[in-house]
């Protein structure tokens, strides 16, 4: 078995949380009480990647709920779910780290980082060949930036061979929940960016954008957002859980997908996402769910594509699609030259095909599909999400606006901030050189950087 842990960090992590093992049970037909459904006894699927049988029969999820204060944790102690998961897997302290990266890594993360350590290890003793861990967290957040570079950083020392991969809330170009939003998430991308394998970002600005144009909602709730993101995760692990004629694990699309260390932060991209009033009236050809992916209104992240040079494109097909089709749709799709490619990548494309379907939701406002595609592209274009977070935290730090309630929480000196900063002005430097085309004129070989 290859087993995923899940681990949900903050206010954020946990409500996308929610919504994720809402849909993974619905995949593996498990009632909300842990029970599996008579007919879903002899299925083909793979459940154990996610869940934990024990003595009784009942599937018990491979995560962990962690946040520092227990609003939001105690909503999933008594929700429709609250018999699914073991009561040590639900952990919350008593104090908020209050939009501070300093609180969550410094101060308050540290009374509780050896108390989840424990319980991520009594996880992992559960599982026969743990493939990695999957993080969920909001980068603007204090839990979600601060305890999450601490926790990474543990995790990193005592499970450096495994994938840690992470599904991040990022700040949105013009919606903020918080004012210090740019120093939190450059803090943490910081330190997590040697102890991260893959990281997906989702901005709730793009989100909300889906929801009002393709699904006509006009007042999106959280809990609307989320369930995209959970149809992205189910896409991404749905290899590992369910049988297809190109199964694709966690190390094999990295492997695809990250071309050095740094430049792990794809843009990801989900077709077809329908009201229930439009599915009827859409065709959904293997090509028309391939040129969709490519289209800016489809990203979970806002960016305009074609500032930048794709690098790689992991494509994960799911239902009723034969490999004839995916191959006819990305040679046709080739043949158009709408996107640019690196000229030092000629391939491009991993493909994975799986043959269960996207499962419908009740009371979502997604339709019910027969096939979907979830894209996972590492662009250079990607860099204007990053300029434009710079750009906000230079504006403040130039005033020291704020720095001062980070100094008084842990921080040792003003440095950190600098060193910080200058880590992701790099990271963009880094993305514009690969974008660059290779000269193979000349006549020396460069030292191997990485």
């Amino acid at each position: 078995m290859r087993e995923v842990l899940s681990i949900h960090i903050g206010q954020a992590g946990c409500q996308i949380g929610n919504s994720c093992w809402e849909l993974f049970c619905l995949e593996h037909n498990i009632r909300p009480d842990g029970i599996l459904f008579p007919e879903s006894q002899n299925s083909a699927s793979s459940m154990e990647t996610f869940f934990h049988e024990v003595r009784n029969g009942r599937q018990v999820p491979r995560t962990l709920f962690v946040d520092l204060e227990p609003t939001v944790v105690d909503e999933i102690r008594t929700g429709k779910y609250r018999r699914l998961y073991h009561p040590d897997q639900l952990v919350s302290g008593k104090e908020d780290a209050g939009n501070n990266y300093a609180r969550g890594h410094y101060m308050i993360g540290k009374e509780i980082i050896d108390l989840i350590l424990d319980k991520i290890r009594r996880l992992s003793e559960q599982c026969t060949s743990l493939q990695g861990f999957l993080l969920f967290r909001s980068l603007g957040g204090g839990t979600g930036s601060g305890f999450t570079s601490l926790l990474m950083e543990r995790l990193s020392v005592e499970y450096g061979k495994k994938s840690k991969l992470e599904f991040s809330v990022y700040p949105a170009p013009h919606i903020s929940t918080a004012v210090v939003e740019p120093y939190n998430s450059i803090l943490t991308t910081h330190t997590t960016l040697e102890h991260t394998d893959c990281a997906f970002m989702f901005d709730n600005e793009a989100l909300y954008d889906i929801c009002k144009r393709n699904l006509n909602v006009e007042r999106p709730f959280y809990s609307n957002l989320n369930r995209l993101i959970a149809q992205v995760v189910s896409s991404i692990t749905a290899s590992l859980r369910f049988e297809g004629s190109l199964n694709v694990d966690l190390n094999e699309f990295q492997t695809n997908l990250v071309p050095y260390p740094r430049i792990h932060y794809p843009l990801t991209s989900y077709a077809p996402i329908l009201s229930i009033e439009k599915a009827f009236h859409e065709q959904l050809t293997v090509s028309d769910l391939t040129n969709a992916v490519f289209k800016s209104n489809n990203q979970m992240i806002k960016c305009n594509p074609r500032y930048g040079k794709y690098m790689a494109c992991c494509m994960f097909y799911r239902g009723d699609i034969v490999s004839k089709e995916t191959n006819s749709a990305i040679n046709s799709f080739k043949s158009r030259r709408n996107v640019q490619f690196v000229d030092w990548c000629p391939t491009g494309f991993k493909v994975g095909l799986n043959y269960q379907p996207p499962v419908f939701v009740p009371g979502s406002d997604n339709a019910k599909v027969p096939r979907a595609l979830c894209m996972l592209s590492n662009t250079s274009a990607i860099c204007e999400a990053f300029s434009k977070l710079d750009h906000k935290f230079d504006l403040m730090y130039a005033k020291r606006a704020f720095v001062h309630w980070f100094i008084g929480e842990g921080f040792e000196n003003k440095g950190d901030f600098s060193e910080a900063r200058e880590d992701l002005a790099a990271l963009e430097k880094d993305y514009e050189e690969c974008a660059c085309d290779s000269d193979l004129n000349n006549n020396y070989v460069a030292e191997d950087e990485y």
